[in-house]
């Protein structure tokens, strides 16, 4: 059982945290931290947008699965790969949020700038 003052929920990259009570969802979690989880159904197992990736070691720290997330997710959740909505925490952890696409496109063009790999930026 954990203590009153709430379960740790670390986002990473970034080291965001946010102590939540029990049974929070990770989308909530991510509000609550200040980490961005996309979602345009806001909640309600509809976009799949809000994945995050819970390591195996965490495993045991979030609600199994229900139907329809393993329906929807099928051999993602094998990989960790989990829905931000509807995943609660019950002990503290640690997650991944995947990197936006476009971020990660300007951040790979910035780090070739920086290594000399390219004229113009763009």
């Amino acid at each position: 059982m954990k203590p009153q003052n709430g379960i740790t929920v670390t986002f990473q990259p970034g080291d965001r945290r946010a102590v939540v009570k029990q049974g929070t969802s990770l989308l909530e979690a991510a509000r609550k931290a200040g980490v961005v989880l996309p979602t345009r159904c806001g909640g309600k197992l509809a976009c799949l947008m809000c994945k995050v990736t819970v390591g195996a070691d965490y495993a045991g720290a979030v609600r199994p699965p229900e139907e329809a997330e393993r329906r929807k997710l099928g051999s993602l959740l094998e990989q960790g790969i989990r829905l931000g909505c509807q995943t609660a925490v019950w002990d503290d952890l640690s997650v991944t949020v995947p990197e936006d696409p476009l971020k990660a496109a300007v951040r790979r063009r910035l780090e070739a700038a920086r290594r000399g790999e390219m004229d113009e930026l763009w």
